[in-house]
């Protein structure tokens, strides 16, 4: 009887543990209903889309075109994911990107555009801006790094001076990430515990983080302001990763007005004779084969 009562208690105890089990946070939570994009079917599309990336790049080029485009939104939305697909397959003469630093003392005494204007393109180059000028209607806004008079002027000449670069013959695309709550604090996570995302984290995503709200509420501001017919803001859902990647990166070749080049093609030709040469017997360096 005594070794019966014992099993039974062991069950209960089982029973209780998995009850009390903590929630995993390691899968990434469905987005608009959708199964998860399998990795096969993801990267034959990212495949067409590099090739056709390429192709912008020769007719960018070719016509002398002049692009910038922007990446803004949450923190943890995927951004830099984006960006590293957009740029993996081609050259960095021709597409830039570029990701400022805080401002040094002497920028903070600039006007706030300028150290912006330095970066912008030249005749056939395409500039990715990893957050923009839009910082002053986000993070300074809510973090209070500019006053309250540097915001509202900020949003007042914003849209006029978009305008003007477009006049100019400057495309500007403008893409806003949008996640969840649920999928920020997921990613957030994984930030902490993985070893490889570490780096990823910094104080300010706890903070935006905590102040999930403010943050909606500049960017509400931000899009009631410079949200215009000229210059809009294009949303992109990105709970989900590898389908955000597919969509903003087929979008944006939509937006770009190229066409596919006439090239001649390409022989190899055939490698010299070695008249003579002989590989010397030296003591080549070597790195270890560890794989």
């Amino acid at each position: 009887m005594s070794k019966t009562k014992t099993k039974t208690k062991t069950k209960t105890k089982t029973k209780t543990k998995t009850k009390t089990k903590q929630p995993d946070h390691s899968e990434s939570a469905p987005s608009n209903g959708k199964q998860k994009l399998k990795r096969a079917e993801y990267e034959a599309e990212m495949a067409k889309l590099h090739a056709e990336l390429v192709e912008v790049q020769y007719w960018v080029k070719h016509a002398g075109a002049r692009v910038i485009v922007i990446f803004e939104g949450r923190d943890a939305a995927g951004k830099g994911g984006v960006i590293k697909r957009i740029t993996e397959r081609v050259s960095p003469r021709t597409f830039r990107l570029v990701a400022l630093p805080a401002p040094t003392e002497r920028e903070r005494s600039q006007i706030y555009f300028q150290r912006y204007i330095e970066h912008f393109p030249a005749a056939g180059e395409i500039v990715l801006f990893d957050r923009s000028w839009y910082n002053r209607a986000g993070v300074e806004r809510v973090m209070g790094f500019c006053t309250d008079e540097q915001y509202e002027r900020f949003l007042e000449l914003c849209p006029a001076w978009e305008r003007d670069i477009i006049d100019s013959g400057i495309t500007i695309i403008k893409y806003w990430f949008e996640v969840s709550k649920e999928e920020q604090t997921r990613r957030f996570i994984k930030r902490i515990t993985d070893p490889r995302k570490t780096w990823k984290l910094s104080p300010m995503d706890l903070e935006s983080h905590r102040r999930w709200y403010d943050f909606s509420r500049a960017r509400d501001a931000m899009f009631a302001a410079t949200d215009t017919d000229v210059s809009p803001w294009h949303v992109v859902r990105a709970d989900d990763k590898r389908r955000a990647r597919l969509n903003c990166i087929s979008h944006l070749l939509n937006l770009i007005p190229h066409k596919k080049l006439a090239r001649k093609k390409v022989v190899l030709p055939d490698r010299q004779k070695p008249h003579g040469y002989e590989e010397p017997e030296y003591g080549y360096r070597f790195i270890p084969e560890k794989y």
